[in-house]
């Protein structure tokens, strides 16, 4: 039998119907969810998911009160699967984590063997939370390019959203590729950062977004990273060269899609859906080695913010008002 621990963590609680509070407090390994592996976690991230759950979201977390944090890294402590032992090092991201299992906002998780990606070699607890989701998702769209033949001699990349965590990755690992990207700044004092992190030319949202309802547009993109979707995604889309290709992963301005079916049966555009939360393990590990290795961007984790699980209480109201650039890594005390 495993002696149960305390621990500190952040917890939302419904005090009234559609009304939240956060607090950071103490709960018991004894009120975490069934699961193989015990982990204790050192450091997580911020995301806008975690921030939808934070602020109750019921399309994110259906049941309250709830440890958000759809990311952690740390140690695991005690495995019932015959994979893991205790004193590995792994990442434990997307499924269910932090959604409606309690998340990485919390010094412990206990998540299925499944869900549990061993720590790659290059790569430290913190390091990999530079990364997170937002990383891996960034990651997964660049590697979706390359997968159809997207390279750099083809022409400008453009990327969306490139302000926050996918986007500005994204920009960073296409940029140390060799590609030449353009980025869409939807701040009006990020143009700067956003030539720092790899960005070769920065575009506002207006001139990423077209309105006249054309069905086709100039062809400028050989291919695009979209992060936040409706009327941007649908102008790349329209935008894109012959037998380029869009990626898409967020929907953060729009669920909704405007678009005819001429860019795909006259360009030939092909659109792929990332799908971080579900990504096969094979791939999944695969894309986690290229984020430690070939593709880290050193100068874009000097750009990441760290705090404490007391300062994420007003950061993720930065986040909620659109406010929140980079990335934000959370060290658990």
């Amino acid at each position: 039998m495993v002696e149960s621990k305390n621990f500190k963590a952040l917890v939302v609680e419904e005090v009234q119907d559609n009304q939240f509070k956060r607090s950071v407090t103490e709960k018991s390994t004894d009120d975490l969810p069934a699961g193989d592996v015990l982990v204790r976690v050192h450091f997580s991230s911020l995301n806008y998911k975690d921030a939808l759950s934070a602020t109750g979201n019921k399309g994110v977390t259906r049941k309250y009160p709830h440890t958000p944090g759809i990311d952690a890294a740390g140690v695991v402590e005690q495995s019932s699967d015959e994979r893991f032992k205790s004193g590995d090092e792994v990442i434990v991201t997307s499924y269910d984590l932090g959604m409606n299992t309690s998340g990485g906002f919390g010094q412990y998780i206990k998540v299925p063997a499944d869900w549990v990606v061993p720590m790659p070699e290059a790569f430290s607890a913190r390091e990999s939370m530079l990364y997170g989701t937002a990383g891996f998702t960034a990651a997964l769209s660049v590697y979706q390019l390359t997968q159809h033949n997207v390279l750099p001699e083809n022409g400008d990349i453009l990327v969306s959203g490139a302000t926050g965590g996918v986007g500005g990755i994204a920009v960073s690992i296409l940029s140390k590729m060799g590609y030449s990207v353009v980025a869409v700044n939807g701040l009006s004092d990020a143009s700067d950062y956003l030539k720092d992190i790899g960005a070769n030319s920065v575009i506002s949202i207006d001139e990423a977004t077209d309105k006249s309802d054309r069905p086709l547009l100039k062809a400028k993109w050989a291919g695009s990273i979209d992060t936040v979707g409706g009327d941007i995604l649908a102008t790349s889309i329209k935008s894109v060269k012959l037998s380029g290709t869009v990626t898409c992963c967020g929907n953060a301005a729009s669920a909704d899609l405007p678009l005819t079916v001429f860019p795909f049966i006259l360009r030939g555009v092909m659109l792929i859906g990332i799908d971080s939360q579900n990504c096969p393990m094979p791939l999944r590990k695969k894309i986690w080695e290229k984020m430690a290795e070939d593709w880290r961007v050193p100068h874009f984790e000097q750009r990441v913010s760290e705090i404490g699980l007391d300062d994420l209480n007003q950061r993720i109201d930065i986040m909620m008002e659109r406010k929140h650039q980079g990335r934000t890594v959370v060290k658990l005390p």
